[in-house]
């Protein structure tokens, strides 16, 4: 008999990888292309969604050819995706209008500044669970109709497609103009601040009030059901999940239980917190999202704290700074010191996230005096990924009922064993990876193998997780309080910065 595989699609703010999996869930092949970071003005980050759909061409063959399978052994194929990036392009030719605004953007930041005063943050939280911010998808189709002329005319016109880059990419797969499927599903359309909450459709009131067309917006589907077939690059292969990223990890770590939380570490980072069938509206910061929907059973829920800046702290101290020719050697440097050194680093560049929500927030480095070498920078850098998860999780035991108790990582950043660590200490719990540490691409895979027979249930799916590293907590109540109030200082600062406008700035309505 010939061994079938499930062929993930992980498209992240960095790069778009294909991984194919086994049914143990075990890494067979994977091959990657890392795509450019435009960063046109200040607070301003885009992606070419073009290169994106050229790399995933490339990418495709390459993990066929990795793994010497063909097309036909692909059992299925499941889509992950970086989450409210923002793409629209011509319904007739399939081009892009103009380059993705990527979650990190912060140029809707006055708009935010409006929302928050009219209608004001529970309009928004009694409809779609999430709080006023440049984070969402709305936001960024409201500016691009204020700000390109005729824009909005046309997609009144049906002559505009509306999507992440999940829909994106099913587009292009499926036919593109040529009959392509516009489709996105519940955690993704989730994202976008138009979607209800509990009735999972595109909300009126929400629609009307950003004046976005419903003519251009996908359909929305459960997170794990048959789309339909690739016609590009697989012919006839069915393709039947996707999920955004973060959503995709909680399913990849098996956390299919109310109380099971992971974090992934990444470009960003971001905590999940299984939270059931009803939705729990936060009262500290987090966010209320759809974790996952399986075929036409009930969604799941979850409480997310996402953090902008992670991963992106340690690419700047590697590209802008150039104090590291490699993520890797963080670490190493990092260990050249016992300590910070008194040096705290709040790396705000879009602002803050949860459980804040500060868009006007910047970046600081507090506590720089002449002692201060790269390797205290270095650890700073680190630890400033610990501490903005130990505020999400604070924000998260004071929302839930369960206080956290274990909490599972993963992504890219998790090879960092002082940082793991670290995170160990500054939350006083078990951490925990898992042998799989790329679980955005395993739960993508997990979602269409299920919906297309690969596997039977979850509890399969369960059977597959093994644990391949531990930190137990290790640091001193007292040194950690400590820590963690020079931590908050330094925040204090971040939140405090004004920019002064400089003769070479653009003019805001440019």
């Amino acid at each position: 008999m010939v061994e079938r595989h499930v062929m993930s699609i992980d498209q992240g703010t960095n790069s778009t990888r294909c991984i194919l999996f086994d049914h143990r869930g075990r890494l067979v092949s994977v091959a990657q292309r890392e795509h450019q970071q435009h960063f046109p003005r200040p607070g301003w980050v885009e992606h070419d969604a073009v290169e994106i759909w050229q790399n995933l061409r490339r990418v495709v063959p390459e993990s066929l050819a990795a793994a010497g399978i063909d097309p036909s052994q692909v059992a299925a194929i499941g889509l992950a995706n970086q989450r409210e990036t923002t793409v629209l392009w011509d319904r007739r030719t399939g081009a892009p209008l103009g380059r993705a605004i990527v979650w990190q953007d912060t140029r809707t930041a006055p708009l935010v500044e409006e929302l928050a005063r009219r209608p004001g943050e529970d309009f928004f939280l009694d409809r779609c669970g999430l709080p006023p911010s440049t984070y969402f998808s709305a936001l960024r189709v409201r500016w691009l109709f204020d700000h390109v002329k005729g824009l909005e005319q046309r997609a009144r016109d049906g002559e505009v497609l509306f999507g992440t880059m999940e829909t994106w990419l099913v587009w292009n797969l499926t036919g593109g103009a040529d009959g392509g499927l516009h489709i996105t599903d519940v955690t993704n359309a989730g994202r976008t601040m138009l979607m209800n909450i509990r009735t999972l459709t595109w909300d009126e009131d929400l629609l009307a009030f950003f004046g976005v067309p419903r003519i251009m917006l996908p359909e929305i589907r459960s997170s794990a059901e048959v789309y339909g077939d690739a016609r590009a690059l697989l012919p006839g292969v069915g393709i039947t999940a996707a999920l955004g990223d973060q959503q995709a990890a909680l399913f990849g770590q098996t956390c299919f239980s109310p109380g099971e939380a992971k974090c992934t570490y990444g470009t960003g980072s971001f905590l999940l917190l299984n939270t059931g069938t009803e939705p729990v509206r936060s009262r500290h910061g987090l966010l209320t999202t759809v974790a996952y929907r399986i075929g036409d059973q009930e969604p799941f829920y979850a409480l997310e704290g996402s953090i902008a800046v992670t991963g992106a702290l340690v690419q700047w101290f590697r590209d802008r700074l150039g104090l590291i020719s490699s993520a890797p050697e963080i670490e190493t440097l990092a260990r050249t010191v016992e300590d910070n050194g008194g040096c705290y680093i709040v790396p705000a560049f879009s602002g803050l996230f949860a459980p804040r929500w500060r868009s006007d927030a910047r970046g600081v480095i507090v506590g720089l005096t002449s002692y201060i070498t790269k390797g205290h920078l270095a650890r700073a850098v680190l630890e400033a990924t610990g501490w903005q998860t130990r505020e999400v999780v604070d924000a998260m035991n004071a929302d839930s009922s369960v206080p956290l108790r274990e909490l599972k990582v993963d992504g890219g950043m998790t090879a960092d064993n002082l940082l793991m660590q670290f995170v160990a200490d500054v939350l006083d719990v078990p951490v925990v990876r898992p042998m799989v540490a790329e679980t955005v691409s395993l739960g993508a895979a997990y979602a269409a193998g299920l919906a297309a027979g690969y596997w039977p249930d979850l509890e399969v799916l369960r059977r597959n997780w093994h644990r391949a590293g531990q930190w137990l907590p290790d640091m001193d109540p007292a040194h950690r309080a400590a820590e963690y109030e020079n931590w908050q200082r330094a925040v204090e600062r971040s939140l405090g910065w004004v920019r002064q406008p400089h003769p070479a700035d653009p003019p805001p309505d440019a």
